[in-house]
């Protein structure tokens, strides 16, 4: 079907078309399929609002009694408002549902042209045969991106709207205008607090050459120092240093950069205004990775951390080549008898490392017998283990005769090394370097919750790098499960985030059972559930 589209428009936009449709596709959009509209509850008017509204009326008065359509989304596909129109049109875009509040990304309705221009970036025509879902073919369409002028950020599309058969090859001179209009009023009505921001850069910057980088709300400043030392995942990578300092409060991290240099990050909140200016200092040691292995280990050593944090990985290095590897999941196939023979022999004598993995499956019995092995082996020992209370409990007698103890952090935890991590598992699993993340796409992956770490991160890749075998990687590239990168929240939500997961996992996932648990309504749970957007 993509193809038809090529060779019926023939000219330099069909491109995207195609690319737009490929998406639509695996997004799972039906081309025969209603629109999903669902009104989302609108919040108090937005600064794009109150700049595009006179622009909107005024150009509306002038297209009074036409066939053309003004319409208004923000900068996640949300239709703010609409404009114009003859009475015919009025009714003709109200049949199809579309009225303030609901959702026109392409990963909902397929290519069009306001959700289009969100994913690319870029203005688009979409003739009627070009929207994806068959009901919008009847109009022909041209949407224009609104961009803040001060700090670039994508405000929203501006789109114009027409029934097929009208002329609409003036659209884009009207768009642009529009927009330009639009665009100076954001800049006429730009915040306070982005001012404060402004002000805290230049004082920063009093020192030639110094790597200073100011992160606002929609705003990115950096000194030509800061430019030049980082790369795209870097960028990503200082964000989300700066995103999870606590207000009020100075916080240093250490960082790899892309290049192999290592830097420290001191990150101090600016006052008055919703940012963080960072410092960036040259170390003159550079960071080797970031596994512990490195560390000479006292035996037995227990590795501790969550599914997919890369505890498997992690102790395989620090036993070294040659390592025999026993499993706790084989138990139940192989049975407790056999599995208990396969752990004496294991341990037996003298010989290389021995990794048994994934101790908190082990019952009682077998416990106790890997205690007693552990007291009257000689070989080197490496063990691996969920956190969690069976630690301190069920299982506490090995983590007491274990010498040295390694605790895996979760990935959520060090946002700043996301970045890194993706583009160095996209190279690993393309096989090549023609491509790489975008900055905004970087930024994304790592405000992600990553409750599956590693074992998350890497799927998530290779999803991608089947999609794109060259380019830059955009967000609309990603699964859609991963597209929808919020800020980290403060480290009291995601402390409340991670006690209600665990009562909820506790529970079997008895909702009921988990809020008894935590000592409060059904209804506060489900509250916060909504509110901390746990799946």
């Amino acid at each position: 079907m993509s193809m038809t589209v090529l060779q019926v428009h023939g000219d330099t936009t069909r491109p995207d078309i195609e690319s737009s449709w490929a998406r639509s596709r695996l997004n799972g959009v039906r081309r025969d399929a209603l629109p999903p509209f669902d009104l989302v509850t609108r919040t108090s008017e937005s600064n794009l609002a109150r700049a595009a509204n006179p622009v909107l009326r005024r150009v509306a008065g002038e297209l009074e009694g036409t066939q053309v359509a003004l319409v208004l989304t923000d900068h996640v596909g949300q239709l703010v408002d609409i404009h114009g129109a003859a009475r015919s049109m009025r009714h003709a875009i109200g049949d199809l549902g579309l009225v303030p509040g609901v959702q026109l990304g392409e990963d909902r309705i397929g290519t069009n042209a306001l959700g289009t221009p969100l994913e690319t970036r870029r203005s688009l025509l979409v003739r009627a045969d070009e929207h994806y879902l068959t009901v919008f073919r009847g109009f022909t369409c041209y949407g224009h991106p609104i961009f803040h002028p001060v700090t670039r950020r994508l405000e929203g599309v501006l789109g114009i709207g027409s029934k097929t058969g009208a002329d609409y090859r003036l659209s884009s001179l009207l768009a642009r205008r529009m927009v330009r209009d639009i665009e100076e009023r954001l800049q006429r009505d730009s915040p306070r607090a982005q001012s404060r921001l402004m002000s805290a850069f230049q004082a920063a910057v009093g020192r030639r050459g110094r790597a200073v980088v100011v992160i606002g709300e929609g705003l990115v400043l950096a000194t030509p120092a800061a430019v030049d030392l980082l790369e795209p995942a870097d960028h990503a990578a200082v964000r989300a240093c700066a995103e999870s300092v606590p207000i009020g409060s100075q916080e240093s991290h250490e960082l790899a950069l892309t290049s192999g240099r290592e830097v420290r990050l001191v990150c101090t909140p600016i006052d008055g205004a919703d940012g963080v200016l960072v410092d960036i200092t040259q170390e003159s040691v550079v960071r080797r990775g970031n596994s512990l292995s490195a560390q000479a280990p006292r035996w037995p050593l227990l590795i501790v951390g969550e599914a997919g944090s890369g505890r498997t990985t992690e102790a395989h290095t620090v036993a070294g080549p040659g390592a025999t590897t026993l499993d706790a999941t084989d138990v139940v196939l192989a049975g407790e008898s056999v599995w208990a023979a396969q752990l004496g022999e294991a341990l037996w004598g003298n010989g290389p490392a021995v990794v048994v993995e994934n101790i908190q499956l082990l019952s009682p019995q077998l416990t106790a017998l890997l205690a007693q092995r552990l007291r009257e082996t000689t070989r080197n020992v490496v063990l691996t283990s969920t956190p969690g209370e069976h630690l301190d409990e069920i299982h506490a007698v090995v983590p007491a005769l274990c010498n040295d103890r390694r605790e895996l952090i979760p990935l959520r935890r060090r946002r700043h090394e996301v970045p890194g991590l993706a583009q160095q598992i996209l190279t690993d699993v393309a096989g090549h370097t023609r491509t790489r993340f975008t900055a905004e796409t970087m930024r994304i992956l790592a405000s992600q919750p990553w409750r599956g770490n590693l074992a998350e991160l890497r799927r998530v890749v290779e999803v991608v790098a089947a999609v794109r075998s060259a380019g830059d990687i955009i967000p609309a590239d990603l699964p859609a499960s991963h597209r929808g990168g919020q800020p980290p929240g403060s480290p009291i939500r995601e402390a409340e985030r991670e006690v209600i997961m665990a009562a909820i996992e506790a529970a079997g996932g008895n909702k009921l059972q988990a809020a008894r648990a935590l000592g409060v309504s059904r209804s506060t749970l489900y509250n916060r559930i909504r509110a901390l957007r746990i799946g």
